[in-house]
């Protein structure tokens, strides 16, 4: 009887010490950038309002959407001209783009009126997607807050396009 409550015992103490844990899964690769190419980016913009109870002053209206197309370069790297409405020159402040997440702000200008880009979203490496809130501080009227949903996906290679020409824009039907 001593034999068999001191195995069973021994039993339960190699039980304890043994690692039944599954095993954890493989961490999938880091993604720290797009895959170079041309993609095909769809905005869609989400709100718009007045922040100087005026009319905004922008073209974009609730439930439009833009497609265009834009080429990444070797470094994996979103161009402001991706975020921005017609017009508008930028200035990256600080951006992050690594681990499949993205943190993008920018400022712009607009005829000289001030705004601001502020992108939020995630990626693969080859597609994207974000909210971009756009805020104006315009000297006069037309002061907006603007909130856009855009998605990207690599379509193919970039075509010869002349670089630092703005991508073509189109409605969507």
């Amino acid at each position: 009887m001593r034999l068999m409550i001191l195995g069973v015992s021994l039993a339960g103490l190699l039980a304890a010490c043994s690692d039944n844990t599954p095993a954890a899964p493989p961490e999938e690769a880091r993604i720290d950038a797009l895959k170079p190419g041309e993609y095909e980016v769809t905005a869609t913009v989400d709100s718009l309002r007045s922040t100087d109870k005026t009319s905004p002053s922008t073209r974009s209206r609730t439930g439009s959407s833009t497609t265009s197309r834009i080429c990444v370069p070797a470094d994996g790297s979103l161009a402001p001209a991706t975020f921005v409405e017609a017009g508008e020159t930028c200035n990256a402040g600080d951006n992050y783009m690594g681990g499949g997440r993205l943190s993008l702000q920018y400022k712009c200008l607009r005829g000289g009126e001030q705004l601001t880009q502020a992108v939020d979203g995630s990626f693969t490496a080859d597609s994207f997607t974000g909210k971009v809130t756009t805020a104006t501080y315009f000297q006069g009227s037309g002061d907006y807050e603007m909130v856009r949903t855009m998605t990207g996906k690599r379509v193919g290679e970039c075509s010869a396009a002349p670089p630092g020409e703005a991508p073509a824009q189109k409605a969507a039907q």
